[in-house]
């Protein structure tokens, strides 16, 4: 008879499954491989009919994932102006080291959101003091959402240059 499982192993199999979510890799594509070898002339370039650049979608992703992170974790939270705060001035890169700025940044908070979740001292269903409502799991699974959608997105657009 298979061994029941504890609130203990459930909720160790429910942040793992968490952690997963949040890297990808399972349902769509992984950071890491929507990033890697994009050429730098693409990296700026919208395709006929798209809105954004790779860059804009980058930037997008780094700085939402950002404030989510920053909304869990910081009592003085102050929310960024809908939606200018939210996308990048400019549709290429500033410079020449802003997309490796980026990308290294967006692990950066990914692995802090994953590492907050991993923690088993991490309440997940506590309501967060500063909101109204959220949670440590909805934040979670707000960011893996927000990624994938765009994520997906940043494929299309590497298919629509020529450059998947």
């Amino acid at each position: 008879m298979p061994k029941k499982k504890t609130s203990a192993d459930r909720d160790a199999s429910l942040r793992q499954h968490l952690i997963e979510l949040l890297t990808g890799g399972n349902a769509h594509a992984a950071f890491e491989k929507a990033v890697k070898g994009l050429p730098v002339s693409l990296r700026g370039k919208r395709p006929g009919g798209a809105e954004h650049s790779p860059w804009e979608v980058l930037e997008h992703l780094r700085i939402a994932q950002w404030d989510i992170l920053d909304f869990t974790r910081n009592p003085d939270y102050q929310h960024l102006p809908w939606p200018e705060g939210y996308w990048p001035a400019t549709a290429a890169p500033p410079d020449d080291k802003a997309w490796d700025k980026s990308m290294r940044a967006f692990r950066r908070d990914l692995k802090a959101i994953s590492d907050l979740v991993a923690d088993p001292g991490t309440n997940l269903y506590a309501k967060i003091s500063h909101g109204n409502g959220q949670t440590i799991l909805r934040e979670a699974l707000l960011v893996a959402d927000h990624n994938a959608y765009h994520l997906g997105e940043l494929v299309l657009l590497r298919r629509l240059l020529g450059a998947w």
